[in-house]
């Protein structure tokens, strides 16, 4: 019933957009901007239930549902289609380069003891907080770095400056041997979910907003198949996000570690 739930909200959000985008939409146009207030008053006008999270629309279209066909259709070769924040209540289309951050199938996999809470497995209440806690208390963000670092909050809401309110998983703070601080902006993306690299373009850019000076090293995770865990370390090149290091770990009981791979590994 929850998948039915899920589906049919997918389909209302879809619709929503889809009218949205259509109504502003021209041949040729690359970017253009719609309100918050225009997704209830769509809904109205389409007879729909208006939505009871409005942000809940765009995160669904952003991360989890694939864009309606019509506006599919308008894409040229190699382009796609986002929704970014444009200011505070605003968002737009925005065409961009089609970019796909997904875990490669030819890497190695590094193991690591479990250091996992039992009672936290038991009830964590989704993927995306499993994943984080994962994280954090196996100390993947320290291994995959190199760094210190300390998980100052997690779904930090803020705003950044003309983009409008977001939302981070979790920010570390990081530190080297030479005493450098880092800002570390980690994206969590479990089940279905998409890594996103509207958020890792906020992320970054929040960071530099509140800690100028400090660099930012913006970090995604994502589950894979067979409990394993991608980690990612994005940056901004031009418009593009861009991997600059992947690694992937699987957590296991200490008495199961291959003695052979922790001499290969070194």
């Amino acid at each position: 019933m929850a998948e039915q739930a899920s589906a049919s909200a997918g389909n209302v959000y879809r619709a929503l957009i889809e009218r949205i985008f259509l109504d502003r939409y021209s041949e040729g146009a690359t970017s253009f901007e719609f309100d918050r207030d225009d997704i209830p008053d769509t809904a109205e006008a389409l007879g729909l239930s208006r939505p009871k999270n409005v942000g809940d629309v765009i995160y669904s279209l952003r991360y989890r549902t694939a864009m309606p066909a019509s506006i599919l259709a308008t894409q040229p070769d190699g382009m796609e289609w986002i929704i970014e924040g444009a200011g505070r209540a605003k968002y737009k289309f925005v065409l961009v380069p089609l970019n796909r951050v997904l875990p490669r199938a030819d890497m190695a996999v590094i193991a690591v003891p479990d250091s996992t809470p039992e009672i936290i497995r038991a009830y964590a209440l989704d993927d995306e907080q499993a994943l984080l806690a994962i994280v954090r208390y196996n100390r993947l963000i320290d291994i995959f770095l190199g760094l210190t670092t300390y998980s100052l909050q997690n779904h930090l809401r803020t705003t950044v400056t003309g983009i409008g309110q977001i939302e981070i998983d979790e920010l570390y703070l990081g530190l080297d041997r030479f005493g450098c601080h880092y800002a570390i902006p980690v994206q969590a993306k479990g089940g279905t979910d998409q890594i996103s690299v509207v958020q890792t373009k906020q992320d970054i850019a929040w960071c530099k907003q509140r800690f100028p000076g400090v660099r930012p090293r913006a970090i995604s995770a994502q589950f894979m198949d067979g409990e394993k865990v991608a980690m990612f370390e994005l940056t901004v090149q031009g418009d593009q996000v861009v991997v600059v290091e992947e690694k992937h770990y699987i957590l296991t009981s200490a008495e199961r570690l291959d003695r052979n791979a922790l001499t290969d590994y070194r």
